[in-house]
């Protein structure tokens, strides 16, 4: 799938399913993005990444020709943002968004004048991304993540942005965020889901998109069927973990 088909598949609001990695693993990427998932995202802000290894999983996910490959930028950063697309990435998900100017922050450092403030050097983008700055602000998606106070307090704001093309619900830091003692708190499970149920309808109402991360298939089925738009499962270094233990324990067992 192309950069272009992708934003315009995320901005109809159309089922989109995609996958997280943390790990510095290009062959492993490159893998996971030969599974039939419409993107992977490399989480550059909590992940293993650095600057290099950001470079290298976008490269291996673009080998695959079906997904694309977003990125987790490390803050809302001109420069962490910039360095993302200009790196190859079809769009990038904005951690801890509090309110609308810093929604509109977001979408700035994404598109170039006069739209935004995005400085023009798409060093690896061009291939695959523009190089024309028109082609590239039509073709490459800015997501706001909601998982604070103020982000969730102002979730109708954020998503009238003009520019923005989706909110993004972080639920272990939005678990926190609503009073939970960890991140899985159960004692929270209503405030979690009505919280969920105010950002679908605020995103659906600004008509974008709207995606949250979740643990497995399972779950990212029933969120998608509650009107998320799209949704993200997992992470490798989750999986890894859980596949090891499995057959630990089934050969131990046996």
């Amino acid at each position: 799938m192309s950069a272009h088909e992708f934003a315009a598949r995320l901005r109809r609001r159309e089922r989109i399913l995609g996958y997280w990695s943390v790990l510095d693993s290009p062959v492993s990427t490159e893998w996971l993005a030969h599974v039939g998932w419409d993107y992977i995202a490399l989480d550059v802000q909590h992940g293993l990444i650095g600057y290099s290894g950001m470079v290298a999983g976008l490269t291996a996910i673009d080998a695959s020709g079906s997904a694309v490959g977003l990125v987790r930028v490390e803050a809302n950063d001109v420069t962490a943002i910039g360095r993302a697309l200009d790196a190859g990435a079809a769009g990038v998900i904005v951690p801890m968004v509090n309110d609308a100017d810093e929604a509109a922050k977001a979408v700035a450092a994404g598109r170039y004048p006069p739209a935004g403030i995005r400085s023009y050097g798409p060093m690896r983008a061009q291939l695959r991304i523009g190089p024309r700055p028109a082609d590239a602000d039509r073709d490459t998606v800015i997501l706001a993540m909601i998982e604070t106070p103020g982000g969730l307090a102002n979730v109708e704001t954020i998503c009238a942005v003009q520019g923005l093309d989706g909110v993004y619900i972080g639920p272990s830091d939005l678990r926190l965020a609503l009073g939970g003692a960890h991140s899985q708190d159960p004692a929270v499970d209503d405030e979690f889901e009505a919280a969920l149920k105010r950002v679908r309808e605020a995103a659906a109402n600004a008509g974008i998109a709207a995606g949250i991360h979740t643990p497995d298939g399972t779950t990212a089925a029933r969120r998608l069927s509650e009107g998320f738009t799209f949704a993200t499962v997992a992470s490798d270094l989750v999986h890894l973990k859980l596949a090891s233990a499995a057959h630990l324990k089934a050969a131990t067992d046996g």
